[in-house]
């Protein structure tokens, strides 16, 4: 189910399928970089503003899926408009800013963003753009990234599966917004 906060900004609306902290796993494979699979953690957060916050990290897993090491961190802000065109700001911890643009889908909670403009640092490895696929498939997460670099023709790089993180705050507020004529038993809840 997807939640609409109160004090959520009108214009994110559209957005708010990617509220929320997110938890998962994925596979990490492109030319000239470790093949791996990988942690992720992911937040979208909100302050009433009219954009989300984001922020992933990132890890290698080991063949026991325990932490290895760090493989990317990623921070940004998305907005979206009348028309339902998505834009995203991202800076990543290697060097690189990009602006995104894109759009949701019609009638469902998907968004597809591609690069419009790449910033690196000097330390930054070689990057020219990328597409990014994001979608809420049964209450899941999921998101499949491509990249290019001058060598490198645009494929995909990087992709995960994301579970949302029930916090103890989230379960005390579901608690106080059950109705007071609950069922003794949670079988004849579902009758």
């Amino acid at each position: 189910m997807i939640e609409i906060p109160s004090d959520l900004h009108k214009d994110l609306v559209p957005l708010a399928f990617l509220l929320g902290n997110w938890a998962g796993a994925g596979v990490h494979d492109f030319p000239g970089s470790e093949k791996c699979n990988f942690g992720q953690e992911v937040s979208f957060t909100h302050d009433g503003r009219d954009f989300l916050e984001y922020h992933s990290h990132t890890w290698v897993l080991d063949a026991d899926g325990n932490k290895v090491r760090p493989l990317e961190t990623e921070s940004g802000f998305w907005r979206v408009d009348a028309a339902r065109k998505v834009e995203a700001v991202m800076t990543r911890d290697d060097g690189v800013v990009e602006i995104w643009y894109g759009e949701l889908a019609a009638k469902k909670p998907q968004i597809d963003l591609v690069t419009d403009a790449v910033a690196r640092t000097a330390a930054a490895g070689p990057y020219s753009g990328g597409k990014r696929l994001y979608g809420y498939v049964k209450s899941d997460l999921m998101w499949v990234g491509e990249k290019q670099t001058p060598e490198v023709e645009l494929r995909p790089y990087m992709s995960a599966h994301l579970k949302k993180v029930v916090t103890p705050e989230d379960v005390e507020r579901w608690a106080k917004a059950l109705p007071d004529d609950m069922p003794d038993d949670g079988i004849a809840f579902f009758k």
